[in-house]
């Protein structure tokens, strides 16, 4: 009897190894948004038996990424959760993942080679044209379709910040919004601090405007800091983020903010496990994994608290 115990205690020791998964997640840099991605990531892979994450921080750096990714394959995980520092940097990662035989996730970030992705290969992220036509489109309702707009963009390369900011130039272009105009538009490298300078450069050179429109919070809260320092009352001005971030929903509270959109840290980062446990086992997964956007304003602010980052 003992020994057909100490037998099945062996076997599922056994099991249990076999069964085991590890997921390499590296991430890009750990801004507040990301970090909540991250830690969706994480949360959520905790809920699955037997799966250990090995998680890395780029910095910003696309170089030490490369190198990180690098070593996550040579350790030889079982796939890969890659919040891509540059969408041009695909083609390189797709080839070293796919060389080596291990199932890679993008997540949050596109990469260039989207459509030249191989099977074991996808992408988890939102569907960038919602996040700045619905921004745009409630900037443009507040303002009654006329006014000046001051646009801060994330990094020029990253799919994100390139899409959200040709989404503010399309609302503008429907006819209920033509009478809004874009006086200025700088990149910000979504940067609270970077945005901060930015506005202030724009306020002491005398620029004119009505609306800050933001590719996310941080530059957002970055703009709006700004202007607080320089004495301009919110109510004359209406500000718009994407992320919603705890700060920006605090800053909604406080009346600061007037829009930002929800993008699911926490839906990105499970579904982005989810892919990545589906390709181990060899299961299908659609190329494009969309987790939607939504609108968070002032009237509905309430629904979304506990949902925050």
């Amino acid at each position: 009897m003992k020994t057909a115990t100490l037998a099945s205690i062996a076997l599922a020791i056994s099991i249990s190894a076999a069964n085991a998964q590890t997921i390499g997640v590296s991430m890009s840099g750990l801004d507040k948004f990301r970090t909540a991605l991250l830690n969706g990531v994480v949360s959520h892979g905790q809920t699955i038996s037997g799966l250990k994450l090995v998680t890395e921080n780029a910095n910003g750096d696309k170089e030490l990424q490369k190198q990180q990714v690098q070593k996550l394959i040579a350790d030889k995980v079982d796939a890969i959760i890659l919040a891509v520092s540059d969408g041009d940097l695909g083609p390189q990662m797709t080839k070293m993942a796919a060389d080596a035989g291990i199932p890679l996730v993008y997540i949050n970030n596109v990469p260039s080679n989207l459509m030249d992705l191989p099977d074991n290969q996808v992408v988890v992220a939102s569907n960038e044209k919602e996040s700045g036509t619905l921004e745009t489109k409630q900037v443009c309702a507040l303002l009654k379709g006329k006014g000046r707009v001051v646009v801060l963009m994330g990094e020029p390369f990253h799919a994100a910040a390139r899409a959200r900011t040709q989404d503010i130039s399309d609302v503008i272009a429907t006819p209920d919004c033509k009478g809004l105009q874009i006086v200025e538009r700088q990149a910000a490298y979504w940067s609270s601090d970077y945005a901060d300078q930015q506005m202030q450069e724009w306020l002491s050179a005398g620029v004119k405007f009505d609306a800050v429109i933001a590719n996310n919070d941080e530059m957002a809260l970055g703009a709006i800091r700004a202007m607080k320092k320089a004495g301009m009352p919110m109510k004359d001005v209406v500000v718009a983020g994407v992320d919603a971030t705890d700060d920006a929903l605090a800053a909604m509270v406080a009346g600061d903010l007037d829009v930002t959109i929800l993008q699911s840290a926490d839906g990105q980062g499970a579904a982005a496990v989810d892919a990545a446990v589906k390709l181990i086992r060899k299961e299908k997964v659609p190329r494009e994994n969309n987790v939607p956007f939504e609108l968070v304003t002032p009237e509905n602010i309430a629904t979304y608290l506990p949902k925050s980052q």
